[in-house]
């Protein structure tokens, strides 16, 4: 059930993540094994989708993103206060990257969304 599953939630999944340059309020992601939506967020989903295009470490998932949320304007937000320099934005995301690694893209991979 999983195997016939995965082809059309990878499909559905990769949809998604490149939708998630645009836009942010696509929050889920289709796990073949549960049969079910897991919360994702628009930057994780923008680190799986530099994954995707051959982005290997963290600070380079970052930089895509960040370079994604630049060409858009988007400055990210911590603790109530906007972060207005390209750096600040930079680290912020690293530091989501880092946490991704170390704490959601194992249960991504074990749910089938990310490989």
């Amino acid at each position: 059930m999983i195997a016939q599953s995965k082809a059309h939630t990878d499909k559905l999944n990769t949809h998604l993540i490149t939708l998630a340059r645009g836009r942010g309020d696509i929050g889920y992601l289709a796990s073949p094994v549960t049969g079910s939506g897991v919360a994702v967020g628009r930057f994780q989903q923008l680190f799986l989708l530099a994954r995707i295009q051959g982005h290997q470490q963290p600070a380079e998932w970052a930089q895509f993103a960040w370079q994604v949320l630049a060409a858009q304007n988007a400055k990210l937000v911590k603790e109530g206060k906007t972060l207005e320099t390209a750096e600040e934005n930079y680290q912020q995301l690293l530091t989501e990257a880092t946490v991704f690694t170390e704490k959601q893209l194992h249960i991504l991979i074990a749910l089938q969304i990310a490989s």
